[in-house]
């Protein structure tokens, strides 16, 4: 995918969020200070009045959006995925979540991608985090386009969303004319007979570089882009169980509670199929290259092929 445009998801989120905001006025930025890294100054610029910076506070900024929740404004909080999912998680939780209040957390810079920044920025931890809490929708897009559309989709569904999306530049996956996403709902981008990738954000790449190796040696695998990991296409998993019974699943995250935790609940009520999780193994990030840190962790086309291969024997 050497030639293949690269944009952050950040900045499909950015330019989404200033049409949404056009055009429904009770759509409010709820900004930590980092509009410029998150990508909402031009919503700063466009929409002065429907925005608010509150300063490195992000606990206020939580209950900041739930009261504005309650008199009928859609808040956006936008902030790094580390201190969207931790340092406001028992805000998020009483204030948003337990009253179920129509507030999105629009966190940036999640996973290892704020390569530079070390482990107090990178967040391996956020999914698990906001998938266990009730009431609480997640959501992590693969590309620049798919950002777009499902944070509009985030945007217009009632109750709390967290959506996390990437600091680097991806390639882009989908045109801009599929329209073809829906929250809780699976795409599958490669169909399969031997093996089954379901991948997330970042990693849906590398499911798609590594099912055309795959191919080429003989193996057929079904690649699943899961964008919504809660609420999860319980039937897609099902479906791949039934097809397959061969599994990996990616991550830019910990492999603790996080997409293949879910997956594995499934399979387990299911009582069949075996599973592969590749991901961050219990342990922290570090400053380095984002490449070299996805190599170091094992999250590669590489580790993906190697996966299939011994299941597919």
């Amino acid at each position: 995918m050497a030639d293949v445009k690269k944009r952050a998801t950040r900045e499909g989120m950015g330019e989404e969020i200033v049409l949404l905001g056009e055009e429904n006025r009770n759509v409010v930025v709820i900004d930590a200070d980092l509009g410029s890294s998150c990508k909402t100054d031009a919503f700063k610029k466009a929409l002065p009045d429907q925005y608010y910076n509150l300063g490195i506070a992000e606990q206020n900024c939580a209950g900041v959006a739930a009261g504005m929740a309650t008199c009928g404004k859609i808040p956006v909080v936008v902030t790094y995925a580390a201190f969207g999912s931790m340092r406001m998680c028992e805000m998020v939780r009483q204030e948003i979540c337990y009253p179920k209040l129509n507030v999105k957390l629009i966190c940036s810079h999640g996973g290892l991608t704020p390569d530079g920044d070390g482990a107090s920025h990178q967040t391996v931890e956020d999914l698990a985090i906001m998938r266990s809490i009730p009431n609480m929708t997640v959501i992590v897009p693969a590309d620049y386009v798919a950002a777009k559309k499902l944070v509009r989709k985030a945007v217009e569904m009632d109750g709390p969303v967290y959506m996390r999306f990437t600091r680097n530049a991806v390639p882009i996956l989908y045109e801009e004319d599929d329209n073809d996403f829906e929250i809780g709902r699976a795409k599958k981008l490669a169909d399969g007979t031997d093996v089954s990738i379901i991948s997330i954000g970042d990693t849906v790449r590398l499911a798609l570089e590594a099912q055309e190796i795959l191919a080429a040696k003989g193996i057929s695998a079904e690649v699943l882009d899961m964008h919504t990991i809660k609420p999860m296409d319980e039937e897609a998993v099902k479906e791949s169980i039934r097809k397959t019974g061969k599994i990996i699943t990616i991550e830019d995250h910990s492999v603790i509670n996080g997409l293949g935790s879910a997956v594995a609940d499934i399979m387990a009520q299911e009582g069949k199929g075996i599973l592969r999780k590749i991901g961050v193994q219990d342990t922290f990030g570090e400053t380095a290259p984002y490449d070299r840190l996805m190599e170091k962790h094992g999250i590669t086309t590489e580790a993906l092929v190697q996966c299939a291969e011994e299941l597919a024997k």
